[in-house]
């Protein structure tokens, strides 16, 4: 199938359009664009200057793809917005592109971002990620692959979701979220270890078991984080798992969650 474009739809001199590529009807991409081989863009739907989708990617109507960064610092910088392959974005989703600060925001493959879902400037969205409906992702924002966020649920700039956690909807993000684990409450504490989404996708009964006594030393055993973090170095076999969790502590500005409520 040819590359189709909608006669109502305006489309940039500059932009560049892979082969299957089919434009809706009353689209708008600006210039500086550049679309996948297969992508599809729904009715309505708005993609900004220095937005690159990739391959296979379905922009449900009315989303705004690659608009200017809601950052009063902003000054019209020519920034990127980078999306990866086989990415869903749903109606009325906004994924804004970078400030000059680092230059663009990116976002990986095989994603699923519900109606009305919103990532700021600058963030960084790994692979396999879905943020549900209404999630809104504050500026600077780092998740790891296959986090899954419920709907309802802002995050806040400058934090971050590690690899394979789980953060359940209508909650607030405030603090990083270890990886591999799930949270829920508030304010946001760790709930358990995400154990059916790792067995789903094929983490070893071991690695599960050694990353469970992990969490189990740093949320469950009275110690705070530094103390808690030198038991698992001496006590806890360091799997590659084991390793992520406590690069993700060394590596954390704003904190980890807690691991107890404050009504408990």
């Amino acid at each position: 199938m040819p590359t189709q474009v909608h006669p109502t739809a305006v489309v940039g001199n500059k932009t560049q359009l892979g082969e299957r590529v089919v434009i809706g009807p009353y689209v708008v991409v600006e210039d500086d664009v550049v679309i996948g081989e297969g992508t599809t863009v729904g009715a309505h739907a708005f993609i900004g200057s220095g937005t690159r989708l990739g391959r296979e990617c379905r922009v449900h109507p009315f989303a705004s793809v690659g608009g200017p960064p809601q950052d009063l610092k902003y000054k019209g910088e020519p920034t990127l917005l980078e999306v990866g392959d086989r990415c869903t974005v749903r109606e009325y989703v906004t994924l804004n592109r970078g400030t000059v600060e680092s230059g663009k925001t990116m976002i990986g493959s095989d994603c699923l971002f519900m109606a009305n879902a919103h990532v700021g400037h600058d963030c960084r969205v790994g692979n396999r990620v879905i943020l549900a409906n209404s999630v809104a992702l504050g500026g600077h924002v780092h998740l790891g692959d296959w986090v899954i966020i419920g709907g309802v649920t802002p995050v806040h700039q400058f934090c971050k979701v590690g690899d394979h956690a789980m953060v359940g909807g209508g909650f607030r993000v405030v603090k990083d979220v270890p990886p591999y684990i799930l949270c829920g409450q508030e304010p946001l504490v760790f709930e358990g270890l995400n154990s059916v989404g790792l067995k789903r996708r094929g983490f070893l009964p071991h690695n599960v078991e050694v990353l469970e006594q992990t969490y189990q030393v740093l949320y469950r055993s009275n110690l705070n984080v530094s103390q808690a973090v030198a038991k698992i170095k001496e006590m806890v076999e360091q799997t590659t798992e084991v390793h992520n969790v406590l690069a993700f502590i060394a590596s954390s500005k704003r904190g980890i969650i807690s691991g107890r409520s404050k009504r408990a």
